[in-house]
């Protein structure tokens, strides 16, 4: 996997979503270990990303948090290559938490007595007209059969890693956010998290593409993140992660 850096040592740029922001420094330590790079990350919602890519942002990888951003960016930018790297889960973050069944793999009862024991406190949940892990909230509240009651109290953050700040600053009593973040130092330090069960909420399939006009040096940034020792990676920090990752339509 080793690779010579691009004569011109300029960084490949990579549009990531906000859910990753907290595994990338480890992602960049282990590229750079590999020889590979170097790169200069932005992040954010992936609709915003997909929307700056299509309207010709010079970013030559973006890291989407759903198949459906890269859909989007495929009909107004040729995409060179796509794989699926990662599947995402959600966690419910607070400062107290009470009995569930499940700390590992809540179902929708234990999410609608999460939401009871909120009170009249405020959500925070990632924006779901823009980020895929606002629209996985929605969806998990929605089989809780709670998303009509508790609406009224939803805090829409600008991306997740925002909802699970609003948690931490108060903000928000509570928050939906992504099982990575939930399970970081600093987020663990602060709040406590249950992670939920996958069916609660339809798959967050993270998927990756490289921009068909991306200069040479992305090539191998691409093919380092779908590599074993990105996948390790991305296990630890709370990721489901394909034994192989999978090739998709473009």
């Amino acid at each position: 996997l080793r690779q010579a850096r691009a004569g011109d040592d300029r960084p490949v740029l990579i549009a990531a979503a906000a859910n990753l922001r907290t595994v990338m420094p480890a992602l960049e330590a282990a590229m750079h270990d590999a020889g590979v790079g170097p790169v200069r990350v932005s992040f954010g919602a992936s609709g915003n990303l997909a929307r700056q890519i299509a309207q010709g942002a010079p970013f030559s990888i973006f890291m989407s948090a759903d198949r459906a951003r890269i859909d989007f960016v495929a009909k107004h930018r040729a995409v060179g290559a796509r794989r699926l790297y990662a599947r995402g889960r959600l966690a419910w973050v607070a400062s107290s938490l009470p009995n569930v069944g499940s700390l590992d793999a809540a179902t929708a009862e234990d999410l609608k007595v999460l939401v009871g024991a909120s009170g009249r406190g405020r959500i925070a949940i990632a924006n779901p007209d823009h980020a895929p892990y606002g629209i996985a909230a929605r969806a998990a509240l929605e089989t809780a059969q709670a998303w009509s009651s508790v609406r009224p109290r939803l805090v829409f953050a600008e991306n997740v890693a925002q909802s699970a700040q609003f948690a931490v600053t108060g903000n928000a009593s509570a928050a939906i956010t992504s099982l990575s973040l939930a399970r970081t130092p600093e987020l663990a330090a602060r709040l406590k998290h249950v992670a939920m069960s996958e069916d609660v909420h339809p798959p967050i399939e993270q998927e990756m593409a490289r921009l068909a006009d991306a200069p040479s040096g992305a090539e191998p940034v691409y093919r380092f993140m779908v590599s074993a020792a990105a996948s390790q990676l991305l296990r630890k920090a709370g990721y489901a992660v394909p034994e192989t990752s999978e090739p998709s339509k473009s």
